[in-house]
């Protein structure tokens, strides 16, 4: 039997199976892919975007003791936009100071507008004028600095929980 897979728009690939293999399901290419032609892997998917390298690793390691799949971590705007086309998050955990010379305002905006990726803002900068800028990227929420974990955490539940609800 012969399937087609459009791995996107210019890939495409055949895969010829036996007669006896079933003719839907998933298809996993690698443990760092969610299925093809599926809704994403029931275990949320997040990029953490935030450019000290201590807190990066921290929230990495938290968001995954809390059972989040952490799909990448990214210090600069241009490297989070990358990971998100690339990686496919539910969602972001953003700062806006990053490295680099644009923002996470910036790369949030541009994340929503190529991907779909939405962020949740964890941010001293949490400013009128940076939350009017940020109103682009439709944040699922704002977390200012310094957090505890555990707030972080519900906000990211409370994130997913909405993301869900507006995909049914």
């Amino acid at each position: 039997m012969r399937r087609r897979l459009i791995l996107s728009k210019n890939r495409v690939m055949d895969l010829i199976t036996h007669p006896s293999a079933p003719t839907r399901g998933r298809i996993r290419f690698s443990a760092d892919e969610h299925s093809l032609g599926e809704e994403q892997d029931a275990v949320p998917r997040i990029l953490v975007v935030e450019d000290d390298y201590v807190v990066a690793l921290e929230l990495e390691n938290a968001l995954s003791e809390a059972g989040f799949a952490v799909v990448g971590t990214a210090s600069s705007a241009a490297e989070a936009v990358r990971q998100a086309m690339s990686k496919r998050p539910m969602l972001a955990v953003m700062d806006i100071r990053l490295a680099g010379k644009s923002d996470g305002v910036e790369a949030a905006i541009e994340m929503l507008h190529t991907c779909g990726v939405r962020c949740l803002f964890a941010t001293a900068h949490h400013d009128a004028e940076t939350q009017a800028r940020a109103a682009k990227a439709a944040p699922l929420g704002w977390l200012p600095k310094p957090y505890q974990l555990d707030t972080l955490i519900s906000m990211i539940n409370a994130a997913v929980s909405e993301l869900k609800a507006g995909r049914s």
